[in-house]
């Protein structure tokens, strides 16, 4: 199938690609994809039905999983806005995803007009989506297709370099991917890579499945992805800390999954489910 742009909207293009049923060159959709799946339990129309079935028979043994992406991403786009609000105008989204409700350029520039964006991912149906879908934000966002091993590749990128000052504070995010690399590639020492280039004052944001008390049927529903794009390793709490070693972790410190600067009160059902699940935090650069 060619790309043919036969939509006035970017909008409406990626959605009659999707239709015909448009794969990237390189892609293989009877493989489940990470990303994908992530975008099936987020609600989104961004997959195949390769990604459906997979996400379809975790959620038929662990159907927190819904509920546990969602919380993940109000926490994305909550410490966004939340740095904005302290001043933070550039950011790096490693491991970004399919463009989903409330994007991390939208939910920082509803503080900060002028914040830029560098979105990284190794899908290249992220990538071409992404692309799609910001034709007007030449200088102000882009959108490299890297895998987050390769720092240097991102870290010095046109793209990157353009929109990123690395001698001015900037936020690395790194919402729900750690968890998808592997202890053979060392993913703190990868962590560390990254914090090294950022200035003082600069922040480190991860989300990582695991914990201490994931149960059972998490773990269980977890070897899907075994036959997916990338196995999901779970961490213990001390091993997800590592990754904020010389930072300066912002109150409540490594919290579970949906309640990160919410009170105890505001715990709702859902929250205590899946509270297990998975540990987030923010650290700063001193």
């Amino acid at each position: 199938m060619t790309q043919d742009a036969s939509t006035s909207h970017p909008e409406e293009r990626w959605e009659s690609l999707v239709e015909e049923g448009w794969v990237p060159r390189g892609i293989d959709p009877t493989t489940p994809n990470v990303a994908r799946m992530y975008d099936y339990y987020l609600d989104g129309k961004d997959h195949y039905p390769a990604d459906r079935e997979a996400a379809e028979r975790v959620l038929a043994r662990f159907p927190e999983m819904r509920d546990i992406a969602l919380a993940n991403r109000e926490f994305h786009i909550q410490v966004v806005r939340l740095l904005a609000e302290a001043g933070i105008r550039q950011f790096l989204d490693i491991g970004s995803g399919l463009p989903t409700r409330r994007n991390v350029h939208e939910a920082a520039r509803e503080v900060v007009s002028d914040a830029r964006v560098v979105y990284v991912d190794n899908d290249p149906v992220v990538v071409r989506h992404a692309q799609a879908l910001l034709p007007g934000e030449q200088g102000r966002t882009a959108v490299l297709e890297a895998d987050l091993r390769d720092t240097d590749a991102i870290l010095d990128h046109p793209s990157t370099r353009e929109l990123i000052d690395f001698d001015q504070p900037m936020a690395v995010l790194m919402a729900a991917v750690l968890h998808f690399v592997p202890d053979s590639d060392d993913p703190h020492d990868l962590v560390s890579r990254y914090v090294s280039r950022m200035a003082p004052g600069s922040y480190l944001m991860v989300s990582h499945a695991g914990g201490d008390r994931m149960p059972d049927k998490g773990r269980q529903a977890s070897r899907e992805y075994d036959r997916a794009s990338a196995q999901m390793i779970f961490r213990t709490r001390p091993e997800i800390e590592r990754f904020f070693d010389g930072l300066e972790i912002l109150d409540p410190g490594v919290v579970p999954v949906g309640t990160w600067r919410v009170s105890p009160e505001e715990h709702t059902e859902v929250v205590k489910r899946i509270s297990l699940t998975g540990l987030v935090g923010v650290g700063r650069k001193p």
